[in-house]
């Protein structure tokens, strides 16, 4: 089990790794993408999309997290995390409408890659209120993975910038 500390160390090099990633890129590297595939400020985009709930989560009163229920079974570890949500996108798993971004301009860039890095500041500053045992005590729907504890969830988010970044990466080699 990776600790709190570990948790908030492993989110901010993988989202800012990403976010430097496609900061650097030319335009031309920026909205290029496979054809029916996301573009690389799409694959930003979609990151902000998928962090922003879970910071607005982590910002309410732990009261409000009770809402979604206690968790019924121990954390699963980061590696079983991954390899769930590797099942479900075997399986056909996309992602939701409300996650799926719409076209990226390359003139927001900037702009694009302040606000994922600001919204990744403001979910490690809500962390600060949340104990080791805290993060295994509450739990939050996942779109495509159901009930997660919070630190399965921030297992998932740790991954998923990372996977982010090796398609972005992936694509530039194309």
């Amino acid at each position: 089990m990776l600790h709190k500390d570990q948790i908030i160390e492993r989110l901010r090099e993988n989202h800012l790794r990403l976010a430097d990633m496609v900061s650097a890129l030319s335009e031309e590297d920026f909205d290029a993408a496979p054809p029916g595939k996301w573009t690389a400020g799409q694959q930003l985009v979609h990151i902000y999309l998928s962090l922003k709930p879970l910071t607005t989560a982590l910002g309410l009163p732990k009261i409000g997290l009770k809402a979604f229920g206690s968790p019924q079974r121990p954390s699963l570890d980061y590696d079983a995390v991954v390899a769930k949500y590797h099942e479900a996108l075997a399986n056909g798993g996309k992602a939701p409408g409300k996650f799926v971004p719409d076209a990226v301009s390359y003139r927001d860039k900037d702009a694009l890659t302040d606000k994922l890095k600001g919204n990744l500041a403001k979910l490690v500053s809500h962390l600060d209120k949340y104990s080791e045992g805290d993060l295994d005590k509450y739990q939050l729907p996942h779109p495509l993975l159901g009930k997660m504890t919070l630190r399965e969830m921030l297992y998932f988010t740790i991954y998923h910038s990372e996977h982010h970044h090796k398609v972005v990466a992936g694509n530039l080699q194309k």
